[in-house]
């Protein structure tokens, strides 16, 4: 298989898997390793912000209503809420890298992760299920949801938007619909900014960085199939969670993790 192609799959399995609970990062992980060929943290996050841009597109007319209005009281709290959501995980995520915390590159934890995060899923449904439908984010959401971004940060397997998502539901905002919008939104700016660290390490380091020898062509072929799939995968979802349970994302993963433990040599 060319590399030209390798890079390409690897943007499309990124733009499916980052916004689905189903985790980006353990599918990368996997794709990698069964084939597809390590790549470096450069090319995993850019990808990521490819994805990210996809969001971000989808939810312009979302964000653009809330930086322009500001002066109403409904849409200053649900900024500064944002806000707050995204300073705790960047914060968080400024001290684990300082402690020199690195992602573990093995498929047992990732598997083990899917598993867990599955009856996770099915768990958090069902206790929201329970709710009266509540579509308002409070102060305890917006804490949770940034805590829960550093918690998905540090376990491969876990999935950003899947443990964002069901600590929303489960600590106030039982609404799917409006659960998953505060966890896209917190996701945009963390990511972005992920994305402009390792870059500006990156040309700050120059040949002896973070990016010495990437291949930036690749990287933006990558970087432009990780867009496209991930709008598409996106506007998939919020027409799906309309009239759907994530039910479905539990049994995928309980039965991609249940295979990867049957696939790992004893």
């Amino acid at each position: 298989m060319s590399d030209v192609l390798q890079v390409i799959l690897l943007g499309v399995i990124e733009g499916i898997t980052e916004f689905l609970p189903i985790s980006s990062t353990g599918h990368l992980l996997i794709a990698e390793q069964l084939g597809l060929g390590a790549r470096s943290d450069v090319f995993n996050v850019v990808i990521q912000a490819g994805a990210i841009l996809a969001v971000t597109i989808i939810y312009w007319p979302r964000i653009w209503s809330l930086l322009t209005g500001l002066r109403e009281p409904e849409n200053r709290d649900y900024a500064l809420k944002l806000m707050v959501s995204f300073l705790i995980t960047g914060v968080l995520g400024l001290v684990i890298t300082k402690l020199g915390f690195k992602l573990p590159e093995r498929l047992e934890p990732v598997a083990w992760a899917l598993i867990i995060g599955g009856f996770w899923i099915i768990g958090a449904e069902w206790l929201a299920a329970k709710q009266p439908d509540r579509s308002r984010i409070t102060w305890t959401v917006a804490i949770v949801v940034g805590l829960a971004q550093v918690v998905a940060a540090i376990f491969p397997g876990t999935s950003r938007s899947g443990a964002t998502i069901f600590a929303a539901m489960l600590t106030g905002t039982s609404n799917r619909a409006a659960a998953t919008e505060f966890a896209f939104l917190v996701g945009i700016p963390t990511m972005y900014a992920a994305s402009g660290k390792l870059l500006w390490d990156s040309l700050k380091h120059g040949a002896n960085g973070v990016g010495a020898g990437e291949d930036w062509a690749a990287l933006g072929i990558a970087f432009v199939a990780s867009t496209i799939t991930a709008f598409i995968a996106v506007k998939w979802l919020l027409r799906y969670i309309q009239s759907h349970r994530f039910t479905l994302f539990a049994i995928y993963r309980i039965v991609v993790g249940a295979a990867l433990l049957l696939m790992l040599p004893k």
